[in-house]
């Protein structure tokens, strides 16, 4: 498995596999083809199926444009074998001759793969020499460790300041969302909920302001990610609600140190990492179970840990908050981070509170492992038709979508 840094990434909304990760194809493409005249980027499937409302034309003209022409072609009915979102850069010369083309691929939580060597990601290295959860987890007991430990083990010394400064952009990120209210961007006229959820919360008692709090601080995070904003991939942005909800919850209504807030942020970076190694973390591909399934996996599991529970009841939170996800599918109004994904953040954050309580309730024993869940989340995101996994075909999307492009 890769670094934790590859899982966890700074950029901005509204999408880690549309925009993040286009974005940074362009990047590399032009690093490549520096002489180029002009620049011809082809999108398919599901990249240009709702590469529009994700804004991926824009953030790979940012990078191109200001050096020479550049032409878009969206052919959303054309699907790559390897991934549903593929992209085709070529390069042009004067003449118009051809003098450099790339097919690449951008498979979720802004990493690419070329597809020639399975779904190895271009520019990082294997750090972690298991990538099983029930093989971590004989290690944690085998040397009576946890699984940031194990994080700990396999990583360079500079990983603690990284989730430092990860952690730092999701309190921001959360901050920033409370403040902002008004309308988010595109056809859909959704108004900001953050600061009125926030606000409504406090005036509860404790057991309800609670849960209240943690559905305020998701949506301000989602809200800033569907706005452009600066957000962290935990492990997409679609996703990106989830984690910094709970933990930021953990820390101030439960006086976490932040110390333990980090290590919780490893733990949880781990449960990613395996299912985005065994499986996928890409809505495209997967599915919602993939992005927003996961999220709350690598919650349940943070969530658990901080609140004292064995390897065992931390693996059992994170099988629940990914098994209760299964099926999910991927279905953005208008191919907006907005409806249904939004709300979808604040539910599974709540839900990873509940995973953690009931795993903590047990002994940690249970039927269904966390790697049998990984694998069948995988089939049954790959069994899907195309048009519930972010081709804004299907779902949701299929009947509200038209009310909105009247």
């Amino acid at each position: 498995m890769k670094s934790l840094r590859e899982l966890y990434r700074i950029g901005k909304g509204p999408s880690s596999s549309h925009t993040m990760g286009p974005q940074r194809a362009a990047q590399l493409f032009l690093e490549r083809c520096s002489n180029a005249s002009s620049y011809e980027v082809t999108l398919y499937g599901s990249l240009a199926a709702t590469g529009k409302g994700h804004m991926t034309d824009v953030a790979i003209e940012e990078v191109l444009h200001p050096h020479h022409t550049v032409s878009i072609i969206w052919k959303p009915q054309v699907f790559l074998p390897f991934h549903p979102n593929g992209m085709k850069f070529v390069g042009r010369d004067v003449n118009g001759d051809i003098i450099d083309e790339w097919t690449v691929y951008s498979i979720g939580g802004g990493a690419l793969s070329d597809g020639i060597d399975g779904h190895d990601e271009l520019g990082a290295s294997e750090v972690y020499d298991l990538n099983k959860m029930s093989d971590i987890q004989s290690w944690c007991y085998d040397n009576g460790r946890s699984f940031w430990e194990y994080v700990e083990k396999c990583e360079d010394k500079e990983i603690w300041d990284y989730l430092k400064t990860i952690w730092q952009t999701m309190k921001e990120a959360i901050r920033r969302g409370l403040d902002h209210e008004g309308v988010l961007p595109g056809p859909l006229n959704l108004p900001r909920k953050a600061a009125t959820y926030y606000t409504k919360a406090k005036g509860y008692r404790a057991s309800l302001q609670s849960r209240g709090l943690v559905y305020a601080y998701a949506l301000a995070v989602s809200e800033e990610n569907a706005s452009g904003g600066t957000i962290v991939t935990a492990p997409t942005c679609g996703a990106c609600g989830v984690l910094p909800a709970v933990l930021y919850h953990m820390q101030e209504a439960h006086d976490m140190s932040e110390q333990r807030i980090l290590r919780a942020l490893a733990t949880a970076g781990l449960v990613g990492n395996i299912v985005k190694h065994n499986a996928s973390i890409s809505g495209a591909d997967v599915g919602c179970q993939g992005e927003v399934g996961v999220a709350c996996a690598m919650a349940s599991a943070a969530a658990c840990q901080l609140f004292g529970g064995s390897p065992a009841q931390v693996e059992y939170a994170a099988e629940m908050g990914l098994e209760h996800h299964l099926g999910m599918t991927c279905d953005p109004v208008c191919g907006l981070v907005q409806i249904p994904c939004i709300e979808r953040n604040a539910f599974a954050a709540a839900r990873a509170l509940d995973a953690d309580l009931y795993a903590s309730f047990s002994d940690g024993h249970h039927s269904v492992s966390f790697d049998k869940v990984v694998e069948v989340m995988r089939q049954t995101g790959h069994d899907l038709p195309s048009l519930y996994k972010e081709t804004s075909e299907g779902g949701l999307a299929k009947g509200l979508g038209k009310k909105y492009t009247k």
